[in-house]
């Protein structure tokens, strides 16, 4: 079935909006003064199929693509099920082999940990430590960085070597953690999320949401301020289509659940405002095929006792219109979402609210 958009005429004004979008077949009506326009565009589909599951089960993860492979680090761990708390646990995922495998640990346990491919390394950076009972959710704003296999152990420029492994990666302006990352040219930029409220930083209740927009132009270098992201949430999800930033979703600490979308043009350091999701869903994941993007998953706390989507969704910029796609067969949140290929891996998180029932799942969704 195809996609209809109609043109709108307003006052001179050529118009071009979701309310002018038609799904249809050619003899669905038209609005008065619109005029049928047709595109190629087809309504979003494709299909489930189970992958090689994690090797051990973790929620609030960030996986990334580096060197070949889908790397997960960090992330809280489980025990019968329930959080027992941050690991510094590594593993990546080679397709060819069609297994995971373990890769140098993170030098501290941590979860939530922005994992990012930049400039030839795979860096782990803010996120939250644990270091106590009552200080679980404390904001980091450090991170570190792996170099290439080639390089590991002998080269470290223009980092400091924390370990055998990984060397120290520039540290935020200040302590940030459940935000958005992208790599736009060849410069890594985060956004939103929360941050401290005040000197307070040790329990989830301490932390506030932030619009702040960081970007980081080289490994040697320091970060920097960006325009700010125009809603400020936590627990988005983000993907570049071409050269536009798209961040989806997410929620806020007083207002919850949120469908805001936003695009980021780096060119002129602008936001502008895109169609909203079709429910706010917090603490999903995203990636981008094509010229789409896909989103999954998350989590919601109202009406109690709460639970995890299982609705997922293709945005399609052409039209700036939200189509569904087929439910996630295992709805989670706190998950990642890696896109190889013109699939996308859907990785961990937890299939109840909150900490419970913590998975070691991966899902691969194949648009069509």
């Amino acid at each position: 079935m195809g996609i209809q958009r109609n043109t709108c005429r307003n006052g001179g004004r050529i118009e071009i909006g979701r309310r002018c979008v038609l799904l249809g077949l050619a003899g669905t009506g038209i609005a008065a003064g619109c005029q049928r326009v047709r595109v190629t565009e087809h309504v979003p589909n494709g299909h489930w199929r189970e992958g090689v599951a994690l090797p051990q089960a973790v929620q609030e993860i960030y996986p990334a693509l580096f060197e070949g492979r889908i790397h997960v680090a960090g992330g809280f761990v489980a025990e019968n099920g329930a959080i027992s708390g941050p690991t510094d646990a590594h593993f990546a995922f080679d397709r060819e082999r069609g297994d995971w495998s373990e890769f140098p640990p993170l030098p501290n346990p941590r979860h939530h940990p922005h994992l990012v491919s930049f400039q030839g390394r795979l860096v782990a950076f803010g996120g939250f430590e644990s270091p106590s009972a009552d200080a679980v959710w404390q904001m980091q704003s450090s991170g570190w960085a792996l170099p290439p296999a080639e390089e590991r152990f002998v080269y470290y420029p223009p980092l400091q070597a924390v370990d055998e492994y990984w060397a120290a990666f520039p540290s935020l302006p200040r302590p940030v953690g459940e935000a958005v990352t992208a790599i736009i040219g060849d410069h890594l930029h985060l956004a939103g999320g929360r941050r401290p409220a005040g000197e307070a930083n040790a329990s989830w209740s301490d932390h506030t949401d932030t619009p702040g927009h960081f970007v980081l132009t080289s490994l040697g270098g320091q970060w920097e301020t960006a325009a700010p992201m125009p809603t400020a949430r936590n627990s988005a999800a983000s993907a570049m289509i071409g050269e536009d930033w798209h961040v989806v979703g997410g929620r806020t600490v007083a207002g919850g659940n949120t469908g805001a979308h936003e695009v980021y043009d780096a060119r002129e350091d602008r936001w502008r405002t895109a169609a909203p999701m079709p429910q706010g869903q917090g603490g999903l994941a995203a990636a981008n095929v094509g010229s789409r993007l896909y989103a999954f998953g998350g989590e919601f706390f109202q009406p109690q006792p709460g639970g995890v989507y299982a609705e997922a969704w293709c945005y399609i910029p052409a039209l700036d219109t939200w189509q569904p796609i087929p439910d996630m067969p295992s709805p989670r949140h706190g998950l990642g979402a890696v896109a190889m290929d013109d699939e996308i891996y859907v990785i961990g998180g937890a299939l109840g609210v909150g900490g419970r029932d913590t998975s070691a799942l991966v899902e691969i969704f194949k648009p069509i």
